[in-house]
């Protein structure tokens, strides 16, 4: 009972390891897409309030106006990298006016913080505050005009720093995972009460062991090789983290693995359990298809205002929404940061 509960928990948290993918990527460019020849990019760091250093990739429209601009930080999904759905979202808003700022989160890719390979409720929340910190403090970037955009898990992470921080103006989620929900009852809620102290036994007795041996079990997760016997949203996700289209090296879910206690700490701390007092606009977006549609729909019906608006995109499943250029609905997101970010004075 405990290996399955197990299995399942992280199946659905993507907790994957594999070999190395040899990749036809050029050492000037190592993105999964290509790149724009109409903005600069730079990798930049930054520490949050935790002392973690932070690495991002920051871009900047090529033709800048005279005026400060407005920003937006962007991270996810949970376990990917900013060379993977967050860069071609931050890429992209930079080519329609945005100063962006793509980073992995704490624990992660090029980020600093040990062990490696843990999440963070808190921590992964006040990573988008950090990134509000070092965006507001750029000489091209208007303080008063930040936004963010949180891909999969940290889009549940993103609702949860928009109820803390007032400075961020407007949040898009994208194709949103509540890491918390999912964590603590699996998936449609299916984990009662019992499963879910197993689940915490085994896990505590992991932490035991992995303090007597001096190191960090790994945990499971995306296959190798598919054999077709698997649920769709698992070659979903195999389609885009495991080939060419998507994979990354330093990304957890194409080539690492996450600890198998990483999960503890979500299992008990929900995180938007203050989302209806954002007063800020939020925009959330979500596939028609998605497995995790749910999430956003449960998600939007907590939030409060006229300036909250759920969009469902047809025909699209979870992971178009990290890369299909003909499903994400960028001139709906930009219009909505222009609306929010440059027109609500």
């Amino acid at each position: 009972m405990i290996k399955k509960l197990l299995v399942c928990l992280f199946t659905f948290i993507l907790f994957t390891g594999g070999s190395i993918m040899s990749m036809a990527k050029s050492n000037e460019w190592d993105k999964t897409f290509p790149k724009s020849d109409k903005v600069d990019v730079k990798k930049v760091s930054f520490k949050n309030r935790y002392g973690i250093t932070l690495v991002g990739d920051l871009y900047t429209p090529k033709n800048k106006p005279s005026e400060k601009m407005a920003a937006i930080a962007v991270a996810g999904p949970f376990g990917a990298v900013k060379e993977q759905a967050s860069g071609l979202y931050a890429q992209t808003m930079a080519e329609r006016g945005f100063v962006t700022l793509a980073f992995d989160p704490s624990y992660t890719g090029e980020s600093s913080g040990e062990p490696r390979n843990v999440s963070s409720p808190e921590i992964n929340t006040e990573d988008f505050s950090a990134a509000v910190d070092f965006l507001s403090n750029q000489k091209d970037v208007n303080p008063d005009e930040i936004g963010i955009i949180g891909i999969c898990g940290f889009g549940g992470f993103g609702l949860n720093a928009a109820a803390i921080d007032t400075r961020i103006k407007g949040t898009v989620t994208v194709t949103m995972y509540d890491m918390t929900r999912v964590t603590a009852n699996g998936y449609f809620d299916s984990m009662d009460e019992k499963a879910r102290y197993e689940l915490k036994e085994s896990l505590n007795k992991q932490r035991t062991e992995d303090f007597k041996n001096g190191t960090y079990a790994k945990a499971p997760g995306l296959p190798e090789k598919l054999t077709g016997e698997e649920p769709q949203f698992v070659k979903d996700y195999y389609g885009y983290y495991k080939t060419e289209r998507g994979f990354h090296k330093r990304s957890i879910n194409s080539n690492g693995n996450w600890n198998t206690t990483a999960s503890l700490s979500l299992i008990n701390m929900p995180i938007l359990a203050y989302s209806n007092e954002i007063k800020n606009a939020v925009l959330m977006i979500h596939g028609e298809k998605a497995h995790s549609r749910y999430f956003s729909e449960d998600a939007f019906k907590k939030l409060k205002g006229d300036n909250k608006e759920l969009l469902i995109i047809d025909g699209a499943n979870h992971v178009d929404l990290y890369d299909n250029l003909e499903k994400i609905p960028f001139d709906k997101i930009e219009k909505f940061f222009i609306t929010y970010l440059k027109e609500s004075k």
